[in-house]
């Protein structure tokens, strides 16, 4: 016996460092995991963060140094962070993409309420398949509503004899279309919770004599409290950071609507263009959904996860 481990501690003096580390994680799996977990975080953080670094240093840099930067800024100059708002009025186009996300975050939450309470809690023929048309939606490419849209938009379609409504410039030229891209989401998600609550508490409100519509909010919609929030949270980053309607679907001036990317996109000109700004505005643009993401983030967490759940 003792020369048998002998000679298996002999082998693996012998064999080469990858070797002997394989080895010893065949006897130890915790080993393999916590060299999975560190990889996985590593890359984690270098895939997501690197990118907010380099914004960062693009800022911080001397518009005449930009082409200079490293890994560290060729230069200091944080007065970057204030020229945006002097060259631009950039607080217009934040205030227009956070109005913009947040009336729609409100409209896709009602609607995908209502559709959940349907998909979640009544059965009827043809429920799975309707789900799945609902769900298709998602995958249509944006650009395939892109000419129609616009003309209806902008008032060059006629029904019925009637000019359609001029509604570009306006949010609900950027907000009509982002709703419908974006509730399928809010409907599975919301179809998946609402289908878990108890169909003992709905009765019980309705005994007490409300409708269905008043039990959907006064008892499902507060026990779906974590899965409401997720739909709200996801649907608001999504339409805040959106880029082709929201580019196309104004003119780009900030009395008329134009959101941020409008905004960012303001500081290059046709000869020039001021990165350092431009990465400037990035790093305010994307602060209100970081800070919401941070406040929320338990909210997210719990909605995925209880969302994963049957019970």
């Amino acid at each position: 016996m003792a020369g048998a481990q002998a000679s298996e501690t002999s082998d693996e003096d012998d064999a080469g460092p990858f070797t002997r580390w394989v080895k010893k994680s065949i006897r130890n799996p915790d080993r393999t995991y916590r060299a999975m977990f560190y990889v996985v975080t590593i890359f984690f953080l270098i895939t997501t963060l690197f990118p907010f670094y380099w914004l960062l240093v693009l800022a911080l840099t001397p518009t005449d140094l930009v082409d200079q930067a490293g890994l560290l800024p060729a230069g200091f100059n944080p007065e970057a962070f204030i020229t945006i708002f002097e060259q631009l009025p950039f607080h217009v186009y934040l205030f227009n993409s956070f109005v913009i996300a947040l009336g729609t975050t409100v409209v896709v939450l009602v609607l995908a309420s209502l559709v959940g309470y349907v998909f979640g809690r009544l059965d009827f023929p043809g429920r799975g398949i309707l789900m799945i048309l609902v769900l298709a939606i998602s995958y249509f490419p944006p650009a395939a509503f892109l000419l129609p849209l616009f003309r209806l938009f902008t008032g060059n379609i006629e029904i019925l004899g009637l000019s359609s409504p001029f509604v570009f410039n306006s949010p609900i030229g950027i907000g009509l279309p982002l709703s419908a891209l974006f509730m399928p989401l809010s409907i599975f998600i919301l179809t998946t919770f609402y289908g878990q609550i108890p169909d003992g508490l709905e009765d019980a409100a309705r005994v007490e004599g409300t409708t269905r519509l008043g039990a959907l909010f006064r008892v499902i919609i507060p026990l779906s409290a974590p899965g409401v929030a997720t739909a709200g949270v996801l649907t608001f980053i999504n339409v805040y950071s959106e880029f082709f309607f929201s580019y196309l679907m104004t003119d780009g001036q900030a009395q008329n609507w134009g959101p941020l990317v409008w905004g960012i996109l303001g500081y290059q000109t046709q000869y020039a263009a001021s990165y350092n700004l431009m990465a400037a505005a990035s790093i305010i643009g994307v602060l209100p959904v970081a800070i919401l993401v941070v406040i929320a983030q338990e909210r997210i967490v719990s909605g995925l996860t209880s969302g994963a759940l049957k019970e």
